[in-house]
């Protein structure tokens, strides 16, 4: 089992620290929880046995996998086609992953073994799973349900960083051009503006502050920024600061909506291919927490789990919890009456995915004229602020001509 090094306070509000050794983190931070230590910072140590060469594309991964299923499926011996695979990998760390994982099968170990050597590459999910085919014997059904898994995992992964391309490049661009008005072109209008012995305008004043900070102390600007963003890294590593991060994340109009349904969407979908392919639903709301992407929708999953474990339905806890919508609870109490619960998963995860499409679509022709309104204010601002003084001069003069 995996080994965690963990920074926590103990019931005295003493710091201590220490390695554990558990199934899982999620189970290590709960094992730590029941000894009354409270958890800061937890991470999984890697021994020499279980390094591997850096993580896998996902669409390697997915290629891999679908290609391994053919093979299982035409009756080639598991080494054979590991050694083709391996051959035919041009991604050098993956083809180096794939040779290792063949030599410890010719070994004797099972293939589920020789892949969790590999966390890297192979997730816990792939690695259960795998394991669940090999106990079952339908590995090539079940290598045929993780590529088109992973394949839909990118696909969903895609759509929501389709929809942040344009808004970043954007205020990236207008960011650069702002910087370059304030550092280039104020400094020009400033010095005009001292020899005309009068007081500025408010507007005109602020911009020439902002501008004196960003010319005489960038460095010292960008260098707080680059420490907050490290800080902000940093913290959101611990227990609580992934928590409270992700749950703002949650929070925020139309973004967080659309971060919940691709969170909804994981989940049904993970879990629906973990008990479609035997793996207990215990063990596979396990790994579905940890796959989440989101620790407010991890902790509501593990808290149904524990409820699953006292004896109770999935729906009932999982609509306690307030974080899933009350469609997806009841599909999901649906599924467990008909004894057709991994269908449904996949039907509410099908329905998900379409909603992620459509906050997509949303979300684009939402934000372009909101940032396009935003920058354009920003920008004339500063021009209006600008020109401000040669405006009242202008006034100043048809005055005294008359």
């Amino acid at each position: 089992m995996p080994a965690f090094a963990w920074k926590g306070k103990n019931r005295m509000g003493e710091v201590q620290d220490g390695v554990i050794v558990s199934d899982s983190r999620d189970a290590a931070v709960l094992a730590l929880r029941r000894n009354g230590v409270e958890v800061v910072t937890i991470k999984a140590q890697e021994s020499k046995a279980t390094k591997t060469f850096g993580k896998v594309k996902a669409k390697d991964l997915a290629i891999f996998t679908r290609q391994f299923s053919v093979m299982i499926d035409a009756g080639l011996p598991l080494v054979q086609c590991l050694e083709i695979l391996g051959s035919q990998q041009a991604d050098k760390g993956f083809k180096k992953v794939i040779e290792a994982v063949r030599e410890d099968v010719e070994k004797g170990a099972s293939l589920q073994a020789a892949l969790s050597k590999h966390p890297k590459a192979f997730s816990d999910l792939y690695v259960n799973m795998v394991g669940a085919g090999e106990a079952g014997g339908i590995l090539d059904i079940i290598l045929q349900r993780l590529s088109i898994y992973i394949e839909k995992a990118v696909k969903l992964a895609s759509k929501v960083k389709s929809a942040m391309i344009y808004p970043i490049a954007v205020i990236s661009i207008a960011a650069i051009v702002v910087y370059v008005i304030m550092v280039k072109v104020i400094p020009v209008f400033s010095a005009m503006y001292e020899g005309l012995g009068s007081s500025l305008p408010f507007p005109t004043q602020v911009c020439i502050m902002l501008s004196n900070i960003l010319v005489h102390y960038g460095w010292l600007v960008g260098i707080f920024i680059v420490i907050v963003f490290v800080a902000l890294k940093y913290y959101y590593k611990t227990v609580g600061g992934k928590l409270q991060i992700d749950g703002i994340f949650l929070k925020i109009p139309i973004i967080g909506d659309l971060l919940r349904k691709v969170a909804v969407a994981r989940f049904c979908r993970t879990l629906g291919t973990l008990t479609a392919s035997g793996v207990p639903i215990l063990e596979g709301m396990d790994i579905t927490a940890r796959t989440a992407g989101n620790q407010v929708i991890a902790n509501a999953i593990l808290k149904a789990k524990d409820a699953v474990e006292a004896g109770r339905n999935i729906s009932a806890p999982l609509a306690e919890t307030k974080v899933f919508p009350p469609m997806v609870t009841q599909m999901v109490g649906v599924g467990e009456a008909t004894g057709a619960l991994d269908a449904m998963l996949n039907k509410v995860a099908d329905f998900y995915e379409d909603e992620v499409d459509n906050a997509v679509a949303g979300l684009t022709s939402l934000m372009e004229p909101i940032i396009i309104a935003v920058l354009g204010g920003i920008i004339g601002f500063i021009v209006v602020a600008m020109y401000m003084p040669i405006f009242n001069l202008a006034n100043v003069f048809s005055k005294s001509d008359e």
